[in-house]
């Protein structure tokens, strides 16, 4: 089971819920530790006091705010868990929005609240309920780490889903990409949206979508460990020049179908529009026509 990392009340109006909070997300990733190259001894980092000069233990660090070089003001733990904010013992919600209203680009971490104890289960039930019929997320303020946090409370599988949230000036504008500014026709965007059909899926289970750097890592420490060769590095794919977009469309497109098969029922790419030329005979028997008219005109005159 997953540790508590903090211990606290969700606030809705006057409903108290008390709550535990975990972690909703695991890292899988590959740890390293540093060693000594020469005899593979473990590298560690000490701490120093710079002014006794001496390595420091764990107990005796503290934090504290640099005014100046020669001014430090120490702030304690405990100074920090009794700020004096509605939100350092609760998770404040504020207000109520639709999902999309939100940006993806602010939402971070996730976390599960579990309700504490079964005095907290009424009020709990009571939130998903409510949360789920209209359809809303909750936007909740709180205090963890030492600084004011935004969040969005959600419902999962009857579950309350915390997600960390950024404020609104820590998101920069979009504008410093400074993105090109090209002409594109119809026929290209056409074809972006039969590949988007093509590639379109119902969810995001697939062994495709695996994380295949942890498992090559994972090959070549266990080679490593058997002292086996190192698994052969596959040729990587050269990308092609794009020098002509819609034949990049179609063959992007072929591709998608011989990966995902022919059941999909999508849009074709669109062809190039032609302008239909007149066949040349036909003009021809035209003038001729015109030509023997006129000479029976001229004969009956």
């Amino acid at each position: 089971m997953p540790r508590t990392i903090w211990s606290g009340a969700i606030s809705f109006g006057l409903v108290t819920v008390p709550i535990h909070v975990q972690s909703a997300t695991e890292d899988h990733s590959v740890r390293f530790h540093q060693y000594h190259l020469e005899d593979m001894g473990r590298v560690r980092v000490k701490k120093f006091c710079e002014i006794e000069d001496r390595e420091v233990t764990q107990s005796e660090i503290g934090k504290g705010y640099e005014v100046s070089r020669d001014n430090v003001i120490p702030i304690t733990d405990a100074e920090l868990r009794d700020l004096p904010l509605p939100t350092a013992r609760a998770i404040e919600i504020e207000a109520f929005v639709p999902l999309e209203s939100i940006d993806p680009i602010r939402i971070g971490e996730g976390y599960y609240l579990q309700a504490d104890g079964q005095v907290a289960a009424k009020p709990y039930k009571l939130l998903v309920q409510a949360l789920g019929r209209s359809s809303k997320v909750a936007i909740a303020k709180y205090a963890w780490s030492g600084r004011e946090r935004l969040g969005i409370v959600r419902v999962l599988d009857d579950v309350l889903v915390l997600h960390a949230m950024r404020w609104p000036d820590e998101i920069r504008d979009p504008a410093v990409v400074d993105p090109p500014t090209v002409d594109l026709t119809e026929d290209e965007v056409d074809g972006a949206l039969a590949l988007i059909d093509r590639m379109t899926r119902d969810g995001l289970d697939g062994d495709d979508l695996r994380d295949t750097y942890t498992e090559a890592l994972n090959q070549i420490i266990e080679a490593k460990r058997d002292e086996a060769p190192l698994p052969e590095v596959p040729e990587p794919e050269q990308p092609a020049k794009v020098l002509d977009l819609m034949a990049a469309l179609n063959a992007s497109v072929e591709q998608a179908k011989a990966s995902r098969g022919e059941d999909a029922d999508v849009h074709e790419l669109p062809k190039k529009k032609v302008a239909k030329k007149q066949p040349a005979k036909k003009a021809a028997g035209k003038k001729a026509a015109a030509k023997k008219a006129a000479g029976r005109r001229s004969r009956t005159a």
